[in-house]
C-alpha cells in the first residue's frame, strides 16, 4: 500500500476517535474553551516531541525540512480557519447532535476539502473520485434532515458542516507547505490555535474545568488533532489534497463506531442509510488507480527525498551517501508515464 495512503487512514483513525472522546467533555466545559484545550493539548504535546527529537538525532542523520518565511502565509491561514474557527464550530455542534451522526456528518471535511482543491488550487480529479464525492454529500444531507427540528434549522449540522468547510480551507493551505516539517507545521498550529481559543474563552468570563478534564482534554487533543495532523501533513506530500480528504473520510465510521459502542447512541434507519452511501463513496476513492503521460517542469525546493527516478540530480556538497536526506535541489524537466497522485512532484494540469 502507498504510504501516503497508510499516513492518511491512521490520519483518519486517530481524529475519528476523538470526536466520541471530545462529546464526552462537552458538557463539562465551554465549547471555545474545550477547543482552546484541545489544540494546547495537540500543541505542547508536538513541542516536547519536536525538542525530544532535536536532542537524540544524531547529526550524521541529516537535517529536516522547516519552515521558511515564505510558508508563513499560506500556515497563518490555515491556523485561523482550521485550527481557531473549526473546533469552536466542532464544539458548537457536538452539543446539539449526538456523536455518532456528529462522526459521519465530518464526511463533509473530504469533501468540501476536494471541492477547493478542484476549483480552486486547480487539482485534477476523474468521474470516479467525483462519483465518490456525490455518495458522501448525498449521506451528509440525509444526516441533516434527520435533526431538522420540528420548530426550526439543524443549527448542529450546520455547525458541524462549517467546522468542514474551515478545515477544507485549512488542508488546502496546509498542501502549501506540506513540503516541510510536519510536526513543526502541526505543533505550531495547535499552539498558536490552542493560545487564542483559550484567550477568547478568558475574555468571555468562562471558567476553567478540574485538572482531570484538562489533563483528559489535553490527550485527547494530542492524539485526534497533533498526532493526526502531523500524519495528515505527511499525507498531503504524497497524495495531494482532494486524495487525502477522500482517504481521510474514513474517520467518521471510526467515530461512529466508538460512538454507538461507548455512549450507547441507537440511530435510525436514516443513519445506516447514510453509512452504506459514505462507504460506497470511499471505496470509489480507495480504488483509484490514475497514470498518463505527463510532463515535470524545472522546480527548485527542499524536502525529505532518497535518489528515486524524480531524484537524479547533483551535490553542491560532499555527499556521504545516506538516504533519506534533505537539502535544495533542483528537479530538471521531464516526460514520462506511470500511476502517480497530485503529490509535491504531480502538480501538472490535464
Amino acid at each position: 500500500m502507498h504510504k501516503g495512503v497508510i499516513y492518511a487512514l491512521l490520519a483518519a483513525a486517530l481524529f475519528g476517535a476523538s470526536t466520541p472522546f471530545a462529546k464526552t467533555l462537552v458538557g463539562q466545559v465551554a465549547p471555545v474553551t474545550l477547543a482552546g484545550m484541545l489544540y494546547q493539548g495537540s500543541g505542547l504535546g508536538l513541542l516536547f516531541w519536536y525538542v525530544l527529537r532535536a536532542v537524540l538525532t544524531r547529526k550524521d542523520q541529516g537535517e529536516i525540512a522547516g519552515l521558511k518565511a515564505k510558508d508563513l502565509p499560506w500556515l497563518s491561514g490555515a491556523v485561523v480557519a482550521g485550527g481557531i474557527a473549526g473546533p469552536v464550530l466542532l464544539m458548537l455542534g457536538l452539543t446539539l447532535t449526538p456523536a455518532s451522526s456528529a462522526s459521519l456528518l465530518l464526511n463533509m471535511e473530504g469533501v468540501l476539502t476536494a471541492m477547493l482543491a478542484w476549483f480552486v488550487f486547480k487539482e485534477n480529479f476523474d468521474k470516479r473520485i467525483f462519483l465518490g464525492m456525490l455518495l458522501i454529500v448525498a449521506a451528509g444531507i440525509l444526516l441533516s434532515w434527520e435533526q431538522i427540528p420540528v420548530l426550526g434549522v439543524p443549527w448542529g449540522a450546520f455547525a458541524i458542516i462549517g467546522a468542514c468547510l474551515c478545515w477544507a480551507i485549512d488542508n488546502n493551505l496546509t498542501r502549501k507547505v506540506s513540503a516541510s516539517d510536519a510536526v513543526q507545521i502541526a505543533g505550531v498550529k495547535g499552539l498558536v490555535a490552542g493560545t487564542v481559543n483559550l484567550l477568547i474563552a478568558m475574555g468571555l468570563g468562562y471558567s476553567f474545568p478540574e485538572t482531570r478534564t484538562i489533563l483528559t482534554a489535553g490527550i485527547v487533543g494530542f492524539c485526534g488533532y497533533g498526532l493526526s495532523l502531523v500524519m495528515f501533513v505527511l499525507a498531503l506530500r504524497h497524495l495531494g489534497t482532494a486524495r487525502t480528504g477522500a482517504y481521510f473520510s474514513a474517520a467518521p465510521f471510526v467515530g461512529a463506531v466508538i460512538s454507538l459502542l461507548m455512549l450507547g447512541d441507537r440511530p435510525g434507519i436514516s443513519f445506516w442509510i447514510a453509512a452504506a452511501l459514505m462507504g460506497a463513496g470511499i471505496w470509489l476513492h480507495l480504488t483509484e488507480n490514475h497514470g498518463h503521460l505527463h510532463d515535470h517542469e524545472e522546480l527548485d525546493h527542499a524536502h525529505e527525498h532518497s535518489h528515486d527516478e524524480h531524484h537524479q540530480h547533483e551535490h553542491d556538497f560532499t555527499w556521504d551517501g545516506k538516504e533519506p536526506h534533505v537539502h535544495t535541489h533542483r528537479h530538471a524537466p521531464m516526460t514520462h508515464t506511470h500511476p502517480h497522485f497530485p503529490d509535491i512532484h504531480h502538480r501538472h494540469s490535464h
